[in-house]
């Protein structure tokens, strides 16, 4: 019969001690058989296992089993080769767990011998003739603890099988038996990790997710440091712009040979306990997240857990309070460096952090947002510029905020307003707000006190029609964001309080999202705080001062629009950024706007006024588009090109959307063009 220690390729040191271990279970097997042989009454019975004579039943009453002796001269030679391995620099598997799960040498050697059957399949029936029945081809209980030297009786070796367990890497199987005749097996996942397979267990492979380490994360140092003293369960509290998992992650690689990273939401019991095997087997620490709840507790005190999420830990959660550390955001030379990584030379000479600066993103943030960019620009035959960055990175966008506002794609940009100067430059600078906070609040500490966010807030005051809507989506562009449109519909409720959860699920969802946040008819929600006459009035006092203290605290770019800023509270104010009114547009801007909207496409007959259109008609500029979109239908109901007529008339029919009158004074000689319904 061929050793078991010379089945396998034995220059692989690792395999070479493990194989060594295996051969002295080998030995103890040879000396179990040999004893039960000598002890056998009816050697020659076709029938043994299936039944118990009376012969047999006297030699099992005369006989007392006894443990078997391990040599332990040749255990103390292995053990010796091993050291000079792992001295040479050599990595011993079998031996970075038994360190990794702080393995006792008895739980080694048990789970050796129950490892026996998934190495050489001769042991199957081996031990299915040292068990009497052919059907139990693996170590029993007892059997483990007897080729182990151990007695069947002892308590302490008996909880060495339990400690094993725990730890998953030992099943027992058949618990309807006596525990003695209960059998072991060797997970699959630890065997072939033993033999020196590096594949992750299957059922992890939709929990498990990118564990590569980010460099020069700020509080990674500090989090390394916490490592290596020893603590082994750490919170991470993630802010927007951070990343708990690439922190821990970092962290972990300056430790540990790596780490393995877990979808929390994914995790049930059996997968944790994968999971944590996993651990055990690799030597890595764990990063879980995003972490809401109680997830199982590790096994062995040895694994190291970095949990993240956005929330504060809830003592509840664990018996074992944690190391609580606050991720921040990644600072602008290490997002710049991260989007050249992840975009490996493909940027046509366009500067990935400065076109991204204002987007709040993470590490892994980054790496899906470079992908998503580099697909965007394969399928159109280009090489990445800015706008396959913005791109990208607006798909990091999460889906929530979608639920309570209309998301809109701007199509519009700077050349499409059509504003006086002064305004024009409040939105530019708007804009350059938003784009250069990082600098100004983050690298020159302009930031204050007393928690306040890092959101840009304004407020657009001004008749309706006067742009403000449009503004706000010309900024969006500007910035490559999207335009989230907040409806109203979906946040007050005449129940008392729920308006303000309504209002805190936007802030929330906002939070994680790039996007401008546009609050339209402000009025209706930022309302001016009254003096108390009665329960509505005090409860309408703690909606405002809610929205006064959470505007405070809101990290990301909103948008207030108001027809009448008069009824906003004073203290909004204070809190507000940039304050921009919009005026009611002058004949000059009228007659550039009468232009802008008519466009270039649509015909026009020769008796098109403009300049009387501009200097007679007082309209704000979406009433002007409203009457150019009118005056548009009327012509291609005609078939011809538009007249001032059709002008004229959609001029008309505005008034009366707006209850106004059609005056001689305003329509001069075109008043006979207007039909008595419109006088």
């Amino acid at each position: 019969m061929t050793p078991v220690s010379e089945l396998s390729d034995l220059t692989d040191p690792s395999l070479t001690h493990l194989f060594a271990r295996l051969g002295l279970v080998e030995q103890r097997v040879r000396q179990a058989v040999a004893a039960f042989r000598a002890r056998d009454p009816l050697p020659d019975d076709p029938f043994r296992g299936l039944y118990l004579s009376d012969e047999a039943v006297n030699a099992i009453l005369r006989t007392h089993r006894e443990p078997f002796g391990q040599d332990d001269a040749v255990l103390a030679e292995v053990e010796a080769a091993a050291d000079a391995a792992e001295a040479a620099g050599h990595e011993l598997r079998l031996r970075r767990l038994a360190r990794s799960a702080a393995l006792t040498p008895l739980d080694v050697a048990l789970l050796v011998a129950a490892l026996v059957p998934d190495v050489d399949s001769r042991y199957e029936q081996l031990y299915g003739y040292l068990n009497d029945d052919v059907t139990r081809r693996r170590a029993t209980v007892g059997l483990a603890l007897r080729l182990c030297g151990m007695p069947e009786a002892s308590a302490a070796a008996r909880a060495r099988v339990d400690a094993l367990v725990a730890c998953g890497l030992l099943v027992v199987e058949d618990l309807d038996r006596p525990l003695l005749s209960r059998t072991l097996r060797v997970p699959d996942r630890v065997s072939a990790h033993l033999l020196g397979d590096d594949r992750p267990d299957p059922a992890l492979a939709e929990a498990l997710e990118d564990g590569r380490p980010s460099q020069n994360l700020p509080g990674a140092d500090r989090l390394a440091t916490a490592l290596r003293n020893g603590i082994r369960l750490i919170h991470v509290r993630e802010r927007p712009g951070a990343s708990g998992r690439a922190l821990g992650v970092a962290a972990l690689h300056e430790v540990l040979p790596g780490a393995l990273c877990a979808d929390a939401t994914r995790l049930d019991p059996d997968l944790a306990r994968a999971l944590y095997r996993e651990a055990l087997l690799t030597g890595k620490g764990l990063v879980i997240g995003p972490v809401t709840g109680p997830l199982p507790a590790p096994p062995h005190a040895a694994i190291t857990v970095v949990l993240y999420g956005p929330a504060p830990f809830d003592p509840r959660w664990s018996a074992v309070p944690p190391l609580p550390v606050e991720a921040q955001a990644v600072p602008g030379d290490v997002r710049a460096e991260l989007w050249r990584d992840a975009l490996d030379g493909l940027l046509d000479g366009a500067d990935a952090d400065a076109a991204t600066a204002h987007f709040t993103l993470g590490p892994e943030q980054i790496r899906r947002a470079a992908a998503a960019a580099s697909l965007a620009a394969r399928a159109e035959e280009l090489p990445v510029d800015v706008r396959h960055l913005r791109l990208g990175a607006r798909t990091q966008n999460a889906g929530g905020l979608e639920r309570l506002a209309r998301r809109t794609e701007p199509q519009v940009g700077w050349d499409d307003l059509v504003l006086p100067n002064n305004v024009a430059a409040q939105l530019h600078e708007l804009a350059a707000r938003a784009r250069f906070r990082d600098q100004v609040l983050g690298g020159w500490r302009m930031r204050p006190g007393g928690g306040r966010g890092r959101g840009v807030t304004a407020l657009f005051a001004g008749d309706s029609g006067t742009g403000k809507t449009m503004s706000a989506e010309v900024i969006a562009a500007s910035l490559g964001l999207d335009l989230y449109t907040v409806n109203l519909a979906t946040v007050v409720d005449k129940y008392v309080g729920e308006t303000e959860k309504n209002l805190e699920r936007i802030f929330a969802e906002a939070a994680g999202v790039n996007g401008v946040l546009l609050f339209d008819e402000a009025d209706a929600i930022f309302g001016r705080r009254s003096e108390v006459r009665d329960a509505h009035d005090r409860y309408a006092n703690i909606e405002s001062a809610y929205l006064l203290q959470r505007m405070e605290t809101f990290d990301g770019l909103a948008v207030l629009a108001t027809n009448l800023r008069a009824n906003l509270d004073e203290a909004f104010t204070r809190r507000l950024d940039q304050v921009i009114d919009f005026p009611v547009p002058t004949p000059d801007l009228r007659l550039a706007l009468w232009d802008r909207c008519l466009g270039p496409w649509l015909p026009r007959a020769a008796d098109v006024d403009l300049d009387f259109l501009a200097r007679s008609f007082e309209l704000a500029g979406g009433h002007i588009r409203s009457a150019a979109i009118t005056a548009a239908y009327l012509a291609a109901a005609s078939g011809e090109p538009m007249r001032m007529a059709d002008v004229v008339g959609a001029v008309a029919r505005e008034y009366r959307k707006l209850g106004r009158l059609c005056l001689d004074r305003e329509f001069g000689p075109y008043i006979p063009l207007i039909t008595g319904e419109y006088r």
